[in-house]
């Protein structure tokens, strides 16, 4: 049978969710338009077929934007909080440490002073640095406050929250400014005094995951997840509206196929992403991870056209991903490395195996992401319904009883950590979870 396809590549049902999303005021974490975006989708997940669509509460850290500033020299300059920076003004000589690469750190003498670092790193550095990772080699180094700098022109300050899952708040005021006033601080004032304010209300919150399942009644089970959350500056269509809109359609398609479903498929929709991962930490810290035979986490799809999957050194992932797009002539690239940073992590760091699914745009970082261009005219409806299709065939087929893809040991995942340099950074940012 092949009509879910014609039915997938027509549907309406994850566009019209996106569309109802992006027009909420906001969804940060904690606020009444993240409740607002997880009942929307519960209902779209029961209008979809799915059965025993629910919310699940969770105490988080709350944190509302305030004003913030930089003040230099009589100038003010343009800029926004970090999410999770304290509620708390600096004043130090500015220090432009440029990508703020691990070594810039290293070599520089950054106490009492504010550093600024670019969002990016160079073509010939082997691995992402968090923006995560900067910030805490920053509060490491005894550094005042922390500025960063969008790489992306177009006047568009980044945002990205700071904080550990031990300490919330993070320990320094962080503020985000666009790669034009970021070149302009760099010109006219690194080494020179200047001062940042941030503002922002703290207090404790309440998120919510959203749960919803489908085929027989398992043990095992096949999760489909994303994250209806984004940040509080911008629509929030693409990070990661798209990956919850993904998400329904998969359930719209997968509920024509229910009868060819050998194992339970649970779509699970996050809460609290972009403050760290607190959702989907909460939903693993009760979870029973042998029962889990693979997760599929949409979380950044819909931006280009062709599939990127990060398999995390899993080779059957790998090869299920590739055999069915070749199924479907549909460009896909897959990446063996870890990826630590989306909702598949809290599981994938136990050996529980997973994909990151996003798209590949040929560009480095997160583009629009994390900027007030994150709109609906960005996410493109014939991509989503596209990847859509691929991806309901990757989740039947690792929903197959001839599909068997092998946990590994804790220990393999952080050996292969170490041997792409990420572990330092984890440990550096509290993300570490395994002994020494």
């Amino acid at each position: 049978m092949t009509e879910w396809i014609g039915e997938t590549f027509t549907s309406d049902a994850g566009w019209n969710l996106l569309e109802a999303l992006v027009d909420l005021e906001d969804r940060m974490a904690g606020t009444e338009g993240e409740r607002r975006g997880a009942e929307l989708t519960r209902d779209a997940l029961a209008e979809a077929g799915a059965r025993n669509a629910r919310l699940e509460e969770f105490p988080i850290q709350g944190w509302v934007r305030g004003d913030s500033e930089i003040h230099a020299e009589g100038t003010t300059q343009n800029c926004i909080a970090l999410p999770r920076s304290p509620a708390e003004s600096a004043r130090g000589e500015l220090v432009d440490l440029g990508y703020g690469l691990p070594e810039d750190f290293e070599e520089a003498d950054i106490e009492d002073k504010v550093v600024m670092v670019r969002s990016d790193v160079p073509e010939y550095f082997d691995r992402y640095i968090h923006r995560r990772e900067k910030y805490y080699y920053a509060v490491a180094g005894g550094a005042a406050a922390f500025v960063y700098r969008n790489h992306v022109e177009g006047c568009l300050p980044p945002t990205g929250s700071v904080g550990t899952p031990e300490e919330p708040i993070g320990d320094i005021p962080a503020v985000g400014v666009s790669s034009e006033v970021g070149a302009r601080l760099a010109r006219r004032f690194d080494g020179r005094e200047l001062s940042i304010a941030v503002e922002a209300e703290i207090d404790d919150a309440t998120s919510r995951n959203v749960h919803a399942e489908m085929g027989p009644d398992t043990d095992e089970v096949v999760l489909v997840t994303g994250h209806v959350d984004a940040h509080d500056i911008a629509e929030g269509a693409s990070d990661n509206g798209a990956g919850t809109a993904m998400v329904i359609e998969i359930a719209e398609a997968l509920a024509a196929r229910e009868t060819e479903l050998d194992t339970r498929v649970e779509f699970v929709v996050y809460g609290a992403e972009e403050v760290g991962l607190v959702g989907s930490d909460h939903h693993a810290a009760n979870a029973d991870h042998e029962s889990i035979r693979t997760i599929v986490n949409s979380d950044g799809v819909a931006r280009g056209r062709t599939l990127e999957f990060y398999t995390h050194g899993f080779p059957e992932l790998e090869a299920a991903a590739e055999r069915v797009a070749d199924r479907f002539d549909h460009p896909v690239k897959t990446v063996p490395r870890m990826g630590p940073h989306s909702d598949h992590w809290p599981f994938v760091q136990w050996g529980v195996p997973g994909y990151h699914v996003m798209s590949d745009t040929g560009e480095q970082g997160r583009g629009w992401g994390h900027t007030f261009a994150d709109t609906l005219e960005k996410v493109d409806i014939r991509d989503l319904r596209e990847q859509a299709i691929v991806l309901t065939e990757l989740v039947c087929e690792l929903a197959g009883e001839e599909t068997t893809v092998e946990h590994r040991a804790p220990e393999e995942i952080a050996a292969a950590l170490e041997d792409e340099e990420q572990a330092a950074g984890m440990k550096v940012i509290g993300d570490w979870p395994y002994d020494e």
